[in-house]
């Protein structure tokens, strides 16, 4: 018999304390067993405290203003992810997953999570939608994509994002940093032909601040043949583009 797929706490070892808090916001639709959620086989010990789960019948809140399946960003789901956005519309109730919590040294917070989504998923649960990196998943591709042996990679918490900002020029930047306590990371003036190495970039910029790291105003960033590149900070929770702090840089040229 295989061990089971437990979820992992990594270490944070470029850990810089921070102001930043981090939030943490799932949604779980479906019909669930009236059981207690057993997570101790994903390796939890239950949502750690500052973080609730609160029941609702899906009748009641398709009232709140905030509801994700309506508007564009329920036209948005059902596009993308029709078969997920059909078993989450359908479901009777949904577990809304919700709480802030202050910078941590390691991530314990986050596989405890997880592990309890898991378990839901176990008694009942069908999608699970992540808005904060605009995910909607049914149970399945869900245990895809987290329920990976030796933990999903960092990138599977992420959503890195490429705009066009002008003719040529492309805006590489990210969502869900907040599952961290750390700024999106936002990289303007990409030329066409570096969009993939900017991308590249992205991935390894937030994978530091995910483990730990943080940048300030004006910080130097050493990459080859990209001489003058700076950080700027901006953003807050009430920025339509991030929904948090970010760090920017500008692409040299």
């Amino acid at each position: 018999m295989n061990d089971p797929i437990t979820f992992p706490a990594w270490q944070r070892p470029h850990w810089q304390p921070s102001s930043e808090e981090i939030l943490l916001q799932f949604y779980v639709f479906g019909k669930f067993d009236a059981v207690r959620v057993s997570s101790t086989a994903y390796g939890s010990s239950g949502l750690p405290a500052g973080i609730e789960a609160v029941s609702h019948y899906h009748s009641a809140l398709r009232q709140w203003e905030g509801y994700p399946l309506k508007g564009a960003m329920g036209r948005m789901f059902k596009a993308d992810a029709p078969d997920a956005w059909k078993l989450a519309f359908d479901a009777p109730e949904v577990m809304v997953v919700r709480g802030t919590l202050k910078d941590s040294q390691a991530t314990g917070y986050l596989r405890d999570t997880l592990g309890v989504l898991a378990g839901m998923l176990d008694i009942g649960g069908t999608a699970i939608l992540d808005p904060q990196i605009l995910g909607l998943l049914h149970a399945d591709a869900w245990r895809r994509k987290y329920l990976v042996r030796g933990g999903a990679p960092i990138r599977n918490h992420l959503l890195i994002l490429c705009d066009s900002e002008s003719p040529n020029r492309s805006w590489v930047h990210t969502r869900g940093m907040r599952k961290f306590g750390r700024p999106d990371i936002s990289i303007r003036n990409v030329p066409d032909h570096a969009v993939d190495r900017a991308g590249v970039l992205c991935e390894k910029l937030v994978e530091l601040e995910a483990l730990g790291a943080n940048f300030s105003e004006g910080q130097a960033l050493e990459v080859d043949g990209m001489a003058g590149v700076v950080a700027h900070l901006g953003g807050g929770l009430d920025d339509p583009q991030f929904n948090n702090t970010y760090v920017e840089f500008r692409w040299p040229g």
